[in-house]
């Protein structure tokens, strides 16, 4: 994973949650940053959109953590041999 694409990503998390990208840590939990469950469905069709991936709904149930999903959105953009 790159600075880049992580910088992307969370530049993309923060804009979709309307809060400074500052706000946002790979190590940090939903819990902790205050991300509720609608606030997760509008970051996955934000990030889907922004890498022009497709995140399966049972991966997404599984991430507990921001750096969780960005391995998770990391790995569909390299499989799908996009630059990110």
């Amino acid at each position: 994973m790159t600075q880049e694409f992580t910088q992307q990503l969370l530049e993309c998390i923060a804009k979709t949650l309307h809060k400074p990208v500052e706000t946002y840590r790979l190590d940090a939990s939903f819990e902790e940053l205050g991300i509720d469950s609608l606030d997760g469905i509008n970051i996955l069709f934000a990030l889907e959109n922004e890498f022009g991936i497709q995140i399966p709904d049972d991966a997404a149930r599984n991430v507990k953590n921001l750096g969780e999903m960005a391995q998770g959105v990391w790995k569909l953009v390299e499989a799908k041999g996009a630059p990110a």
